[in-house]
C-alpha cells in the first residue's frame, strides 16, 4: 500500500476485537503481513488461536496480566504498565526496522492509554510518525481526542442490549 490510513473501533458495544481479527484475516487472505498485539486481555481467546496458524500473522501479547485492571492493586498496576509500555517499545522496533509488516492491530491499546496502564504520549508519538505504508487499527473504548481527530476510519460500536446485563457470564467461543 502507498498510503496506511488510521482505524479506530471504538466503544461500549460487542465486536471492537472482532472487527479487528476480521480485517486481520482479510488481509492475511491477500498475503499482506500483518502484526496483531493484544493489551490487557488474559488468557488466548479464541480468535488468536486461529491467527496464530495463519503465516502472514505475527501475535504479540501482554503475558502476565492476568486480571482486569479494576481488581489490580498499586503494584499490579504498574506491573502491566511497564510490561506494556515494553511492548509497545518492541512493537515500535519492530515497525521501525523494516519487517515488512503492511498492517498493525493495536487491540485494547486504547483502554491501555485510558486506564493508565500504557503511556499515551509514546502510543501518539508513534501513532504521528507511523509508517506512511502501514495500516494502524486501534481498539478499545474512549478513544482521546487527538487520536479520534487524527484516525481516517472511526467505527463506533455501541451496545444495545447484552446478555451479561441479565447475568448471562461470556460464553466459549462467542465472547471468548
Amino acid at each position: 500500500m502507498k498510503q496506511g490510513l488510521i482505524h479506530l473501533y471504538y466503544g461500549d458495544g460487542k465486536g471492537k476485537t472482532t472487527a479487528a481479527v476480521g480485517l486481520t484475516v482479510r488481509a492475511a487472505g491477500r498475503e499482506m503481513r500483518v502484526l496483531f498485539a493484544q493489551f490487557l486481555k488474559h488468557g488466548k481467546s479464541g480468535e488468536l488461536r486461529i491467527l496464530e496458524q495463519l503465516k502472514q500473522v505475527s501475535i504479540l501479547r501482554c503475558e502476565g496480566v492476568r486480571k482486569f485492571t479494576f481488581q489490580m492493586d498499586a503494584s499490579e498496576l504498574q506491573q502491566t504498565r511497564d510490561v506494556q509500555n515494553r511492548m509497545l517499545q518492541e512493537i515500535i522496533y519492530r515497525v521501525g526496522q523494516g519487517r515488512g509488516y503492511d498492517l498493525l492491530i493495536l487491540d485494547e491499546a486504547i483502554n491501555a492509554v485510558s486506564t493508565g496502564t500504557l503511556d499515551e504520549a509514546l502510543l501518539r508519538a508513534f501513532v504521528e510518525q507511523k509508517p506512511e505504508p502501514l495500516e494502524l487499527v486501534l481498539t478499545g473504548r474512549n478513544p482521546p481526542g487527538w487520536l479520534i481527530g487524527r484516525a481516517d476510519y472511526l467505527s463506533e460500536i455501541c451496545s444495545r442490549k447484552h446478555p451479561y446485563e441479565q447475568g448471562i457470564p461470556a460464553r466459549t467461543g462467542i465472547e471468548l
